[in-house]
């Protein structure tokens, strides 16, 4: 952090020469701390509402642990996404406080108890499907949100999807994740007048191309009101309904 520029601001802020508002935006771009190898953001919680998640897979062991350190070291509830079984066990022996959500890949370190607001329902094609969607209904845990887990409603079986017709109703945003041919978002958002992040997973038998086929249905949804995320993405859906279930509930 830069001490002189965040000193000014504040001696600023003090003298009356500036809004609490001004200094905010001015805050806003503090400079990152870097670590040579990473250039960890330690702002991105007031630009963004939530601090920077930390994406394990290609990383070694060591850079994951220094980037959650130091990005633990101003926050509570760091997410390390992709995370293996190996990468918590380095963050344990580092000594940093954690909890480990093996299905879901995730890392929370200093996981610390958030209440939830408002409601995004997660809704899954198949229990094969469920690893990226826990990645979606944890991330949106832990930022705060109320979760509803609605899995192995697939189309082969429609009677099962409107079984849960009341979440789905009720939630502000559906995240619906789905491999083989991808028809699950499209079913759900005909029923409903919520906004519905579609994530494409890389389930399925050969010709599902590791998600393609899933991603492109998706994306060609007769549906309106659906957004689709990459493969597999099961984080960034989680943000974006986030943003969707916190603007709804008017929380920031």
């Amino acid at each position: 952090m830069d001490r002189d520029r965040l000193r000014t601001i504040l001696e600023d802020v003090q003298a009356g020469r500036l809004s609490t508002a001004a200094a905010l935006v001015r805050l806003r771009d503090l400079p990152y701390e870097d670590l040579r190898f990473a250039k960890v953001d330690l702002h991105r919680a007031l630009r963004a509402g939530a601090p920077e998640a930390v994406f394990c897979q290609g990383k070694t062991l060591e850079q994951v642990v220094a980037i959650v350190a130091r990005l633990g070291a101003h926050h509570d509830n760091v997410l390390a996404t992709r995370a293996t079984a190996e990468t918590a066990r380095a963050i344990e022996a580092a000594g940093l406080p954690h909890r480990y959500h093996a299905e879901a890949r995730i890392v929370v370190v200093k996981p610390k108890p958030v209440e939830g607001v408002g409601l995004v329902a997660v809704a899954s094609a198949g229990t094969s499907d469920i690893p990226v969607a826990e990645e979606a209904a944890v991330t949106c845990e832990v930022l705060g949100n109320r979760v509803e887990r609605v899995y192995d409603v697939g189309v082969a079986g429609l009677h099962r999807v409107l079984d849960h017709h009341h979440v789905l109703s009720e939630a502000n945003a559906i995240i619906a994740v789905a491999g083989m041919e991808g028809a699950l978002p499209s079913v759900i958002a005909g029923l409903v007048d919520r906004p519905l992040i579609a994530v494409p997973t890389s389930v399925g038998y050969g010709a599902s191309f590791g998600g393609i086929t899933a991603l492109l249905a998706m994306l060609n949804s007769c549906a309106p009101g659906v957004s689709v995320v990459n493969i597999d993405n099961g984080y960034g859906a989680a943000v974006q309904a986030n943003q969707i279930n916190k603007l709804a509930s008017k929380v920031r």
